[in-house]
C-alpha cells in the first residue's frame, strides 16, 4: 500500500472557526480552543482507494497582528482551506483578502477549498450559498459548508476527504511530488515535537 504526504494550510479571518474545524476533524472533539498564535500543526492519516494519505495541517492565526508570519507557512503547501463565517459578511470579505495574499506567495499548483463555517447558525446567515459557490468557482476552488459544534459531524469530514481526493488527482501517488522538503519538513517536525512537549498543538511565535 502506497503512502503519500501532503501539506494543507488553513487560512481565514479571526473568529471564522478554523481551529475548531481542524480539531473536530483530527481529534473528533468539540472543545473550544484558545486563539491560535502564529500557527498550529496537526497530522492526520486517511485511507482513500487503498492509498494512505498523510495530511500535514497547518492552522494559521487569523489575527491581524500575525499577518506577517503567515506567508512563511505557505512554503511547500499543496492545498489550502480558506474558511469564513457564513453569519458574517465581513468575514466573507476578509477571507478574499487571504486568497489574494495566498496567490501572491504561492506559485506551485494547489488544491483550493473555500469553506463556509458555522452552518449551525444558519438562521443568522449573511452570505448566501450561491454567492459563496460563485466566488469559489471564480478562483478555481471547490466549496463546502460545515459546522464543528454539533453532536454529529456536519460536513467537516467531507471537507478534508474532498481535499485529500483532489490532492491525489493533482499530484497522483508519486511520493516525490508534493512532499514537504527541506526546512519546511524540519519546521513541521520541530513544531510537532514542541507541541507534544508542551501538551498542546500550538506553536507560538512573535510577529515581526
Amino acid at each position: 500500500m502506497k503512502t503519500i504526504e501532503r501539506k494543507v494550510i488553513v487560512l481565514g479571518p479571526q473568529g471564522a472557526g478554523k481551529t475548531s474545524t481542524v480539531i473536530r476533524y483530527v481529534e473528533k472533539s468539540q472543545k473550544v480552543p484558545r486563539p491560535t498564535i502564529g500557527a498550529s500543526f496537526f497530522s492526520h492519516k486517511l485511507l482513500i482507494d487503498n492509498i494512505t494519505i498523510k495530511l500535514q495541517i497547518w492552522d494559521t492565526a487569523g489575527q491581524e497582528r500575525f499577518n506577517c508570519l503567515v506567508p512563511t507557512y505557505y512554503r511547500d503547501a499543496n492545498a489550502a482551506l480558506i474558511v469564513f463565517d457564513i453569519t458574517s459578511a465581513q468575514s466573507f470579505k476578509s477571507m478574499q483578502d487571504w486568497v489574494l495574499e495566498l496567490t501572491e506567495n504561492v506559485n506551485n499548483p494547489m488544491v483550493l477549498c473555500v469553506v463556509g463555517n458555522k452552518i449551525d447558525l444558519a438562521e443568522n446567515r449573511q452570505v448566501s450559498r450561491d454567492k459563496a459557490i460563485e466566488y469559489a468557482r471564480s478562483i478555481g476552488a471547490t466549496y463546502h459548508e460545515c459546522s464543528a459544534l454539533q453532536d454529529q459531524d456536519q460536513g467537516v469530514e467531507k471537507v478534508f476527504d474532498n481535499v485529500a481526493r483532489e490532492l491525489i488527482k493533482l499530484y497522483g501517488t508519486n511520493v516525490d511530488l508534493g512532499t514537504v522538503t527541506g526546512t519546511g519538513q524540519e519546521e513541521a517536525v520541530n513544531l510537532s515535537n514542541e507541541n507534544k512537549a508542551g501538551g498542546n498543538n500550538t506553536g507560538e511565535s512573535k510577529c515581526c
